[in-house]
């Protein structure tokens, strides 16, 4: 049984339990790429406008509903039209429009994505919405000047061969994630990776005018460090154990167990660095690892629950059916109060700021 993530987009409407409302952990982070990213468009950005009127194209691939996609889009329109201005205050400005194509799953919640845009007077850009995997082309050859994604690539395009077949050394028996404890598993994923990597570095190669940027944020592991080691890796062993305690009181079942794995990889630092190297289509303009804004900060297990809810939702609802996800998420607390994360002792994933610059 294979898993394809494009049908597990983040939890849709904009009620309590919706990505809208739970996505202020990857906001910050991506906050704190801003200045990084601001200025790597300042100076590295070729901005190639000679015709009397001129489009500028962006794209954020994997944008789900926001308000993390607009934050990032205002971003970069506003950095591009500095270095517009920048680069002509000695002689009449070309005009100067910008296009926007919001990217993510066909199943993505669209309508809400549009309806909570920012309204016509303030937006500055037309936008057009662009259903579809990010694994595989979306867009004409040479035209988007700045590509976007965040908190979008350790999401793969399915779940890698083997993994749920009890037959296979690579099964991943008793887990339901790659926390990287079985090698046999932990490779499977590993090849399912690179092979996703070379297909999204492909696509936006060929999409990308040649000059043009692509940033990418999101969180990897530190080299030498496992997954399960992370706090992260321990809420999500803990998701797992929740489901085994459901099956032995009859609400799912352990043959659905079994068979369930994410379609989630996160790669050690070196990993991405070395996906992208060998790829070609790009070179590195920035890459480094920091920590996330918020370590160090007391995170709640509220807050824990409900990001971790606003991500699982829709992938829990298929695989174990309705009515699954309250019962999941109220063990999930409970065993969080009884047993505390101890961010002291668990080992750090890594934030990583990436902007490429098309070949």
């Amino acid at each position: 049984m294979s898993t394809s993530s494009h049908l597990y987009p983040m939890s849709s409407g904009d009620d309590q339990h919706s990505y809208i409302h739970n996505s202020s952990y990857q906001k910050v982070a991506i906050s704190g790429a801003e200045e990084k990213t601001r200025r790597c468009i300042l100076e590295k950005l070729d901005l190639q406008l000679s015709s009397d009127f001129s489009t500028f194209r962006i794209a954020d691939f994997g944008c789900s509903t926001g308000p993390n996609t607009f934050h990032v889009v205002q971003s970069i329109i506003d950095t591009v039209k500095s270095r517009h201005f920048k680069e002509n205050n000695e002689h009449s400005l070309v005009p100067l429009e910008f296009q926007v194509f919001f990217n993510d799953h066909t199943t993505n919640d669209f309508n809400t994505l549009f309806k909570t845009q920012p309204p016509s007077p303030e937006r500055e850009y037309f936008s057009v919405g662009v259903p579809g995997s990010f694994y595989g082309r979306l867009l004409p050859r040479n035209s988007i000047h700045i590509g976007h994604t965040s908190y979008t690539i350790h999401w793969l395009s399915k779940v890698p061969e083997h993994v749920c077949d009890k037959k296979s050394m690579a099964w991943n028996k008793n887990y339901s994630q790659c926390n990287n404890l079985l090698e046999e598993v932990t490779k499977a994923y590993k090849v399912q990776f690179i092979e996703d990597m070379d297909a999204f570095l492909d696509a936006r190669g060929e999409e990308l005018v040649p000059g043009g940027l692509m940033t990418v944020i999101g969180e990897c592991l530190p080299d030498g460090v496992s997954l399960y080691e992370t706090w992260q890796g321990f809420v999500m062993d803990t998701v797992g154990d929740c489901l085994m305690d459901m099956a032995k009181s009859g609400i799912t079942s352990e043959e659905k167990i079994d068979v369930f794995s994410l379609p989630v990889y996160f790669p050690q630092f070196s990993e991405l660095k070395g996906e992208i190297e060998r790829n070609g289509s790009f070179t590195i303009e920035l890459m480094e690892a920091t920590s996330h804004p918020l370590e160090g900060m007391p995170l709640t297990n509220e807050f824990i629950i409900s990001t971790f809810r606003a991500f699982l939702t829709t992938i829990i609802e298929k695989h174990f059916g309705d009515g699954v996800v309250d019962e999941l998420f109220d063990r999930l607390a409970k065993k969080l109060y009884k047993h505390p994360i101890d961010f002291e002792m668990r080992k750090k994933q890594v934030v990583y700021y990436i902007v490429l610059k098309r070949k």
